[in-house]
């Protein structure tokens, strides 16, 4: 995917706004909105966009969690599941 080839302005936008979000739903590919000629926005279909935040969050528990191994916070899957069974 290419952005340069989903680049449209504003005024675009406003004239052709019905169509562009049959487009962005279509293709699930992000749409650059732009300015005065300058990038301002991106736009997303709304399964794209919930993609996308599953996976910034997927990757921040793994960032979290290789943070936590680095620190030595780790316990054997034993451990753990012995020390459940005594608090559940």
């Amino acid at each position: 995917m290419r952005l340069t080839d989903r680049v449209r302005s504003i005024s675009y936008l406003k004239a052709h706004a019905a169509e562009l979000l049959r487009e962005l739903v279509d293709s699930q590919e992000p749409l650059v909105i732009t300015q005065n000629g300058e990038a301002k926005a991106v736009v997303l279909d709304v399964a794209t966009y919930d993609q996308l935040l599953e996976t910034s969050a997927l990757l921040k528990l793994l960032s979290l969690a290789d943070r936590q191994a680095e620190e030595g916070m780790l316990e054997a899957a034993a451990d753990a599941i012995a020390n459940y069974r005594l608090e559940g």
